[in-house]
């Protein structure tokens, strides 16, 4: 019997203990674009080191990030005297060269938790994340500020695959007490090549695009030119009463003719030269 109270107890501690457990993606519901090209959010370790309510206030977290490698599991973040690692990012060239530390907070005991229940709610929907979530490379300009102080969370590298370790340390000694394990490789997304993003529904071309925008814009010019000529009819459109009109001098009476008038005829320097009948059917006949 005592036999098995020490096999529970021994499993107990591998179970609490921080050692025995690794840092995390966040779930969707919490972080629903979750790594992105720069950035990754991982879950706090909440309730995972020992007496998590005696802890709080004397301890503080430290996330340490390494690029990912076939020795990164075993990389240390402690020197000789188990204080830990104040590596920044600079220094190991992201990651590349050795673990940086990029955060640091408090360790939150679990009774003070807000509820998940709100996490809908807008006014407290970034309290709620950032008491359950970690974003590693959320700081864009602590990089390019000469006058930044504190820890720098600058974007990771796209494409690339980190590890990532929690490490408790006693504030009043500065000494390393726990922590997890290297979490296993997270890569950031790969970023989309231009050539094939698609930048219109049905992938047209830069062509269709540019004729599509002309075709859209023929009804509106065909509308405005169909009004202006509306328009100018009714300016050109002059009043009937106004017009002026010329009466002709030359009138011509074409009255019938009494029987046994005798038909005026031309004087003969008006008349044309006579036409032989004969010549006139030639020319018919020709035609």
């Amino acid at each position: 019997m005592p036999l098995l109270w020490a096999l529970l107890a021994l499993g107990c501690l591998r179970l609490c203990s921080g050692v025995s457990l690794q840092p995390e993606l966040a779930g969707v519901t919490l972080a629903p674009n979750n790594p992105t090209l720069t950035t990754v959010a991982l879950e706090k370790p909440l309730c995972v080191f020992d007496s998590s309510e005696a802890l709080h206030g004397a301890h503080e977290v430290h996330l340490y990030v390494l690029v990912a490698s076939a020795l990164s599991r075993n990389a240390s973040v402690q020197d000789s005297t188990q204080a830990p690692l104040s590596s920044t990012f600079q220094q190991t060239e992201g990651g590349r060269t050795g673990p940086y530390k990029a955060l640091a907070f408090d360790l939150t005991p679990c009774s003070d938790l807000p509820s998940l229940d709100a996490v809908g709610e807008v006014a407290r929907a970034s309290e709620i994340l950032s008491a359950y979530l970690v974003r590693v490379g959320a700081d864009g300009s602590c990089l390019s500020d000469p006058n930044f102080q504190g820890l720098c969370n600058p974007p990771l590298s796209a494409a690339t695959e980190y590890r990532f370790k929690y490490v408790l340390v006693n504030v009043s000694t500065g000494l390393v007490q726990d922590q997890t394990l290297w979490s296993d490789p997270i890569g950031t997304k790969q970023p989309t090549p231009h050539s094939v993003i698609d930048t219109w529904p049905g992938r047209r071309s830069g062509g269709m695009i540019v004729i599509t925008s002309i075709l859209g814009s023929l009804p509106f010019l065909l509308l405005v030119a169909f009004a202006g000529a509306v328009i100018s009819s009714f300016v050109d459109t002059g009043d009937p009463g106004g017009e002026i009109t010329h009466d002709s001098r030359i009138t011509q009476e074409a009255g019938p003719r009494a029987l046994g008038t005798p038909e005026l005829s031309l004087p003969p320097a008006h008349r044309g030269p006579a036409l032989d009948r004969a010549e006139v059917y030639a020319g018919k006949l020709q035609a």
